[in-house]
């Protein structure tokens, strides 16, 4: 295999399986079968892009044909070749400014053989798999480019919608502006007026034209709704037929024969110029191809029913751009991209594979060869007007308070503003030198203050504790007086060397003379500069750390082994602080008066603990979030069925909180079939109400290692009489326990190593046994049916923390294990 093809270059079965999960796999059909949903989607996305792709042409100064050349080879070629089944790629707004500076300086054809040259340099870097390297690019960067670039595009089309020629830059065209409105053309603003009232208010409008009732809504959760007609193809058509009707005269567009398309030359120009050029190029279209990749992943994830979604492969997915362009170049297109409009429409409209990108490529192509005179009478106004708005929504209003949150304002700021003054290179180039700025900025400000509180001196570090700021903390660790008590606290998450040893070394000779010193913000002996040290085990020497540090917080109330002291013997009376004191005791408030603990027994008082700890600490942050649920009631979006004990911890192994989980526990996570003898109504109440109340889009089985329900089953003997409530519970287990000792059925296994036991392995078929059970329910049976619920298995070794998912295919039951990937990356 080539040293170019990425690893993921081949499909693999499971990629874009169009099932649920862990529901019967549809049979096979014909090899180039395309999907219901693929069809409709490429539908709507070509009813996008045609008038889109000539509405860039116009605005770039390119040949018109250029935009649906570029169109039908962003679908055809990227959607076969790229990593990203779902993104759509063509002639993007993003290289609109690059496209139009290059067509000015050095011409059509020319700019064609920079579009040839840029897919060459992205073929390159597919080759040494830097995909993933463009998302470090700060996003602040990323949007005040498509910020600049957006007013750039938005102030030159102003031009045509008046009725004139936009100039070359921005400030050329805001200098124009004024003589532009003196002698602007009645019937171009009419025509653009109407078309922004149509793009404006046809999304507004109820029902299947425009936008669909909330009362509605909840129906599409089953299956994506039928595609509205988009609002750019009514805007444009609808422009186009009062135009028409009224007789108009209108510059509209001028599609030449494809005999006289002009195709790539030769570059011709400076060589520093040219070069710049395509790397520029290569640049933008790579950065917003991959970026527009990871948000198409991010959308399709959130699909209701959408179940296990394969992530882009962010290398393959540069190929296919690179080829895209080389292609595109090489036939007179303009450069190609990942367009977001088109990719999110793609994805809304319920597309499953890469044949909705083909087929809206292979519809661009019949449209460029069969609607050419229906293009013609489209108003070059209507286009620009179009265009213009695409322009406008690039400047998006949460990016910029998401950029302000986090104080990347001026990196965002500068950037835009050197797009519009200067250009898009030299925009970029600007902001990545502010953005390094700004973080030099931040590791090296570190603001260091002292006060005294009841003869405690307190020294706060807020920052980077770097070599720069040990002047300025050995003047504040000197103020403390010699024999004081003092806390040094670090609110930061880097300390180097030279810090470290100034703060050890103070910290020696002070305890020393008498002095205490507490530090907070980190695990005593270990640096903060070493993240992997604080992720692993306590200190050398037992010294665990405080309550601060502690990674179990959450249950320091209760049993904790590597953060609460030791336990006392049962005939040796606690200490007065660990009975009373700290529970309901704050150092900083004092007693409460109301501590309920004097009398009670040793549970009684874990008990108080743990209300106590709650709410000084839990209660007031979730207090807003908890208020919000109490007004609008619970709306879990999945069922969790599990095993009552207490090592399986739901919303820890899951990271869910408050009103995500409807949770079922029981012993053995069992679920009694429908009609079962001594059957559970508890259950399949519960299983009821979920589906058909709560309509939660998916239900778990979540097993666990080490069941002690299993162990009873396995241990108990054959048609003996269950005369106790827990016997008589067991017996919904032994469909399992047959399962398992049915040898004619492939056994549940765990990816990558055998079962330890005989234990883990019913335990691994139990979960499967009860999916099997969950589809018997009627509520269960219908919901899936309809394709508006999936289910899962789970299996969790608790010696690991490790948890494994149920992969069905076929006959074959896999528990995969889950990895330590950040998903929303």
């Amino acid at each position: 295999m080539s040293a170019c093809v990425p690893a993921g270059a081949t499909e693999s079965a499971h990629t874009e399986r169009a099932h649920p999960p862990h529901s019967p796999p549809h049979g096979r059909g014909p090899r180039f079968r395309v999907a219901g949903a693929d069809l409709s989607a490429a539908v709507a996305v070509f009813l996008i892009a045609l008038p889109l792709s000539l509405g860039i042409a116009l605005a770039t100064g390119a040949p018109l044909q250029a935009g649906l050349v570029a169109a039908a080879v962003g679908g055809l070629v990227t959607g076969r070749l790229g990593g990203s089944p779902l993104q759509v790629s063509g002639p993007a707004a993003g290289l609109t400014v690059v496209t139009a500076d290059l067509i000015h300086q050095y011409g059509w054809r020319v700019t064609c053989a920079v579009t040839v040259l840029a897919g060459l340099v992205q073929l390159g870097l597919s080759c040494l798999r830097v995909a993933r390297g463009a998302l470090a690019v700060s996003p602040a960067i990323v949007h005040g480019m498509l910020a600049g670039i957006g007013v750039t595009i938005a102030v030159a089309q102003a031009h045509i919608v008046l009725g004139g020629e936009p100039q070359s830059s921005v400030p050329d065209n805001l200098q124009a502006l004024p003589a532009q409105l003196a002698r602007l053309d009645p019937a171009a603003l009419a025509v653009s007026v109407l078309t922004l009232a149509a793009l404006l208010l046809w999304p507004r409008l109820p029902g299947r034209a425009g936008r669909v009732p909330r009362w509605r809504r909840r129906q599409r959760r089953a299956r994506p709704a039928p595609a509205a007609a988009p609002a750019a193809l009514v805007a444009v058509a609808g422009a186009t037929a009062v135009a028409a009707a009224a007789g108009l005269v209108l510059p509209v567009v001028d599609l030449p024969s494809w005999r006289s398309h002009a195709l790539a030359g030769l570059p011709e120009g400076p060589v520093l110029g040219l070069a710049a050029a395509v790397l520029t190029t290569a640049l933008v279209c790579s950065v917003q191809s991959l970026l527009g990749a990871v948000a198409v992943d991010k959308l399709a994830s959130a699909r209701p029913g959408a179940g296990h979604v394969v992530r882009s492969d962010l290398d393959r997915e540069l190929l296919g751009q690179g080829a895209a362009n080389v292609v595109s170049g090489a036939l007179g297109g303009l450069p190609v991209a990942g367009v977001a409009v088109r990719s999110t429409a793609n994805v809304h409209a319920g597309a499953v594979s890469r044949n909705s990108t083909m087929i809206h490529g292979l519809l661009v192509v019949a449209a460029t060869l069969l609607l050419v005179p229906l293009l013609e009478l489209i108003p070059l106004a209507s286009l620009a007007t179009l265009v213009m708005a695409v322009g406008l929504r690039m400047v998006s209003l949460h990016h910029i308070r998401t950029v302000t949150r986090h104080r990347e304002v001026l990196v965002y700021a500068v950037t835009a503003l050197g797009v519009i003054c200067l250009g898009v290179l030299e925009g970029v180039v600007l902001g990545i030198a502010v953005a390094v700025g700004v973080a030099l900025h931040r590791l090296t400000r570190t603001r260091i203050t002292h006060e005294e509180e009841g003869g405690v001196h307190h020294v706060h570090v807020r920052g980077q504790l770097t070599f720069l700021a040990v002047p300025r903390l050995s003047r504040a660790l000197h103020l403390v007086p010699q024999g004081a008590d003092a806390v040094v606290a670090l609110d930061g998450s880097f300390m180097d060397h030279a810090a470290y040893e100034t703060l050890q070394d103070w910290q020696g000779t002070h305890t020393a003379r008498g002095g205490t010193v507490e530090i907070t913000g980190r695990r005593t002996g270990v640096r903060i500069a070493e993240p992997g040290d604080l992720a692993s085990g306590p200190a050398p020497g037992g010294e665990s750390g405080t309550h601060g540090d502690c990674r179990c917080r959450p249950w320091t109330a209760w049993r904790n082994h590597q953060c609460d002291r030791p336990s006392p013997a049962p005939d040796v009376e606690p200490l007065p602080d660990e009975a009373s004191g700290s529970v309901a005791t704050d150092p900083r408030t004092g007693p409460e008066p109301d501590a309920p603990v004097r009398g009670r027994t040793p549970g009684g008082i874990q008990l108080v603990r743990g209300l106590s700890t709650f709410q000084r600490r839990t209660a007031p942050l979730v207090r807003g979030e908890l208020a919000r649920l109490a007004r609008e009631g619970q709306r879990p979006s999945q069922l969790f069925l599990t095993c009552a004990d207490s090592r399986v911890v739901t919303s820890m192994i899951t990271s869910s909180g408050p009103g995500d989980l409807f949770v079922v526990r029981n012993v053995g996570n069992l679920v009694p079939p429908p009609g079962a003898e001594s059957g559970d109504d508890s259950v399949a109440a519960a299983i009821e109400y979920a589906v058909d109340v709560l309509a939660v889009r998916s239900i778990t089985v979540c097993g666990h290692s080490g069941c002690g329900a299993m162990q009873a089953l396995l241990d108990s003997r054959p048609a003996s009489p269950a005369a106790t409530p827990l016997g008589r519970w067991l017996r919904h287990g032994g469909p399992s326990l047959e399962r398992l000792r049915d040898t004619g059925a492939p056994a549940p296994r765990l990816a990558g190593r055998a079962p330890a036991d005989d234990v883990e392995q019913l335990c691994l078929t139990n979960v499967v046994q009860q999916l099997e059970h969950l589809r018997a329910h009627e509520s269960v049976a219908r919901a899936l049916k309809e394709g508006r619920l999936e289910l899962h298995g789970v299996y969790f070794h608790v010696g690991e923390a490790q948890a494994y998912l149920l992969a069905e295919q076929e006959e074959d039951r896999v528990f995969d294990r889950v990895r330590d990937v950040d998903l929303a990356v």
